[in-house]
Protein backbone atom coordinates (compact mmCIF):
# COMPACT_ATOMS: atom_id res chain seq x y z
CA UNK A 1 0.00 0.00 0.00
CA UNK A 2 1.31 3.24 -1.03
CA UNK A 3 1.11 6.07 1.73
CA UNK A 4 -0.66 9.39 0.47
CA UNK A 5 0.27 12.74 2.20
CA UNK A 6 -1.28 16.00 1.66
CA UNK A 7 0.40 19.61 1.42
CA UNK A 8 0.91 22.92 -0.09
CA UNK A 9 2.58 23.88 -3.01
CA UNK A 10 5.69 26.59 -1.64
CA UNK A 11 6.75 27.23 -4.97
CA UNK A 12 6.70 26.15 -8.34
CA UNK A 13 8.58 27.38 -11.19
CA UNK A 14 6.98 26.52 -14.64
CA UNK A 15 9.63 27.38 -16.91
CA UNK A 16 12.11 25.13 -14.93
CA UNK A 17 9.09 22.30 -13.83
CA UNK A 18 9.94 22.20 -10.82
CA UNK A 19 9.19 23.62 -6.92
CA UNK A 20 8.67 22.33 -3.33
CA UNK A 21 6.14 20.89 -1.55
CA UNK A 22 5.65 21.65 2.38
CA UNK A 23 3.65 18.58 3.89
CA UNK A 24 0.53 19.24 6.47
CA UNK A 25 1.72 17.05 9.22
CA UNK A 26 5.73 18.56 9.63
CA UNK A 27 7.29 21.56 7.98
CA UNK A 28 9.31 19.17 6.23
CA UNK A 29 9.45 20.11 2.23
CA UNK A 30 9.60 18.12 -0.89
CA UNK A 31 11.33 18.26 -4.23
CA UNK A 32 8.39 17.98 -6.86
CA UNK A 33 9.48 18.07 -10.78
CA UNK A 34 6.51 17.99 -13.65
CA UNK A 35 7.42 14.77 -14.47
CA UNK A 36 5.66 13.71 -11.23
CA UNK A 37 2.50 15.83 -11.70
CA UNK A 38 -0.80 14.43 -12.56
CA UNK A 39 -2.53 17.87 -12.66
CA UNK A 40 -0.75 21.12 -13.07
CA UNK A 41 -0.24 23.45 -10.14
CA UNK A 42 0.80 26.67 -8.73
CA UNK A 43 1.86 28.02 -5.60
CA UNK A 44 -0.51 27.54 -2.63
CA UNK A 45 -2.21 24.40 -4.18
CA UNK A 46 -3.44 22.54 -1.97
CA UNK A 47 -2.36 18.41 -2.80
CA UNK A 48 -2.05 15.26 -2.48
CA UNK A 49 1.20 13.20 -3.40
CA UNK A 50 3.46 10.01 -2.61
CA UNK A 51 6.91 9.63 -1.91
CA UNK A 52 9.73 7.92 -4.35
CA UNK A 53 13.46 7.81 -3.88
CA UNK A 54 15.10 10.37 -6.21
CA UNK A 55 18.62 10.94 -7.60
CA UNK A 56 19.03 13.19 -4.40
CA UNK A 57 16.80 12.46 -1.82
CA UNK A 58 13.09 11.96 -1.79
CA UNK A 59 10.39 13.16 -4.47
CA UNK A 60 7.00 14.21 -4.44
CA UNK A 61 4.91 11.76 -7.18
CA UNK A 62 1.06 11.06 -8.61
CA UNK A 63 0.94 15.18 -7.56
CA UNK A 64 -2.69 16.04 -7.71
CA UNK A 65 -4.91 19.40 -6.66
CA UNK A 66 -7.23 19.27 -3.61
CA UNK A 67 -9.93 21.08 -2.42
Amino acid sequence: MTTKYQGTVKFFNESKGFGFIKHDESNKETFVHVNGLVHEIQQDDRVEFELQEGRKGMNAVNVRRID
